[in-house]
């Protein structure tokens, strides 16, 4: 049915987005994890620079973040010539900016549910002979489902919705680099509303739905827990 609506390419672009949101968000999880936890427990005074920079994607604009990205992974850029790839115009590339540009969205949803747990759970935890692994895993992330819920979803949908920085680092590649925001800019330069509609509907209708399980099964979790 979808086939009907969009053209090939437009499916291709739209694929890609989900497949860049979901990579992201898992790489977000495995790294934004234990860096929310460290965040959430440590007594460093230099914490508040390692939270200001986290946080950075929230106030800048996404073309900066794409710029020194693009200077950072594209040819003749550091990585390059200490002998690695060029990432730039790549897909992988696309994971690498998204990854930063989503960041502080998984990790302080993260950080405040790690937070919320409190010493005194975990203590109770270690006077019964639970160890560092074992209250992380039976205790800390139990308590904070909701937190990483929070965190999966608005990872999913704040990668699904990127522009500047996609474009910057990934280019516009049908089929390789061209995601949904980026289709949508193209059809709407080249006067296709009707396109560029049928797009906008099914990014507006993605982000709603994920929004309102994530506000319907937190809202539960309330109820539960009153």
């Amino acid at each position: 049915m979808l086939d009907t609506l969009i053209s090939p390419q437009d499916a291709a672009a739209l694929w890609l987005t989900l497949k860049l949101a979901a990579i992201t968000t898992l790489v977000l999880l495995v790294l934004g994890t234990p860096l929310a936890w460290w965040l959430a427990r440590t007594r460093w005074r230099g914490k508040l620079l390692i939270e200001t920079v986290v946080a950075l994607p929230l106030v800048l604009p996404p073309t900066v973040l794409g710029f020194y990205l693009l200077l950072l992974l594209g040819a003749q850029g550091p990585i390059q010539a200490m002998g690695g790839p060029a990432f730039a115009f790549t897909f992988t590339g696309l994971v690498i900016g998204s990854v930063f540009y989503s960041l502080p969205f998984v990790v302080q949803p993260l950080q405040n549910a790690f937070v919320a747990v409190g010493d005194a759970t975990l203590e109770a935890a270690a006077a019964l002979r639970a160890g560092p692994w074992d209250r992380f895993f039976t205790v800390v992330i139990p308590l904070s489902l909701r937190g990483f819920l929070t965190a999966t979803t608005l990872g999913f949908a704040h990668t699904v919705g990127e522009f500047g920085v996609v474009l910057m680092i990934g280019g516009n590649i049908p089929g390789e680099t061209q995601v949904v925001s980026i289709a949508i800019y193209d059809h709407v330069e080249a006067v296709d509303y009707a396109s560029a509609h049928v797009l906008s509907a099914l990014l507006l209708g993605l982000s709603f739905l994920m929004l309102f399980a994530l506000y319907a099964i937190n809202g539960r979790f309330r109820l539960t827990s009153a």
